[in-house]
Parts: C-alpha cells; sequence; structure tokens
C-alpha cells in the first residue's frame, strides 16, 4: 500500500473514531492532519497553527462562525476538488491569486460540493471586495485570465450594502 493510501484511510477512521468517542468536535482535541477546513460542534472553524519555528503545530477554535455547520470534517475529495491542503496554517486571501487555484475552486466538483470550502473563500474574497460568484463567473469565461487581474479590474467587486 503506497503511504498516501494509508494516510488516508488513517485519517478517515481516526475521524470515525475520534467522532464517535466525542460526539461532538473540539478542534483542540483535533490530530494536525484533520484539524483545517474543519468545523466545531460550536460552528467556529478550526485553524492549524504552530508554536515555533521548529515545526510543532497544533489545532485551535477560531473567532469565525460558520452558518448551518457544525462537526465536519472536510472530505479528501472536496480537498483535492478544490485544491487545499490540510497542513495549511494561516488561511488567507492570497490563495486566490495562485495559478490554477480559481480553476480548482470555481470547479463543479468544488463549487457545487464542498459548500464549507466555498463558505470560507466566499468570505475571503468579500474582504477583499470582491464576490466570489463573479470570479468564478469570470474565471469559466475567460479561464487564462488571472485572478490578480480579475480583482483588480473592478469586474467582480461586490455591490456596496443599502
Amino acid at each position: 500500500m503506497s503511504s498516501s493510501f494509508k494516510l488516508a484511510i488513517s485519517i478517515i477512521v481516526s475521524s470515525l473514531l475520534l467522532h464517535a468517542a466525542l460526539g461532538d468536535i473540539i478542534c483542540e482535541n483535533l490530530p494536525e492532519e484533520m484539524c483545517a477546513f474543519s468545523i466545531s460542534a460550536s460552528g467556529k472553524r478550526c485553524v492549524l497553527e504552530t508554536e515555533n519555528v521548529a515545526g510543532k503545530f497544533y489545532c485551535r477554535t477560531s473567532e469565525v462562525d460558520v452558518e448551518g455547520m457544525v462537526n465536519h470534517v472536510e472530505t479528501d475529495d472536496c480537498m483535492a476538488a478544490c485544491g487545499v491542503d490540510r497542513k495549511t496554517v494561516g488561511i488567507s486571501s492570497d490563495k486566490l491569486l495562485e495559478p490554477g487555484f480559481a480553476a480548482k475552486l470555481c470547479s463543479r466538483a468544488c463549487y457545487d460540493n464542498c459548500p464549507n470550502i466555498v463558505d470560507l473563500y466566499f468570505n475571503l474574497a468579500a474582504g477583499e471586495g470582491a464576490f466570489l460568484p463573479d470570479l468564478c463567473e469570470a474565471h469559466r469565461a475567460n479561464p487564462h485570465r488571472s485572478m490578480l487581474e480579475i480583482l483588480s479590474s473592478g469586474a467582480a467587486l461586490a455591490p456596496a450594502p443599502m
């Protein structure tokens, strides 16, 4: 068996055992390989952080609420479809500018099936003054146009609140 297959199996088994044992997800109890892109029982995002340069990781509960989702560990299928990594520390809108990321995030496999990840990047894009559905539409219309160009053009800016 390949090491990635063994890791995938161990993550799935750990997830099931953790959920069965705890009933509710507490970010601080999650192993680092399950932390990023998880949501606690209280509906808050779990975030992977590092204590020091030595690379010791830990999971903590953020202050960010997720509407309508609790006790959620993102699936491997969504992680792959959306182009995100469980070892992500410090999730930011910068990812939207990476080549190829928009294609994965805006793909039907991600956008239509992975509401947790889409919600996260929807909020990050909004923080930059952009509306993710418009960014994805612009990307689908012209996939060779860079996300930086789309964001800076103002073509995908969110409408001002009334």
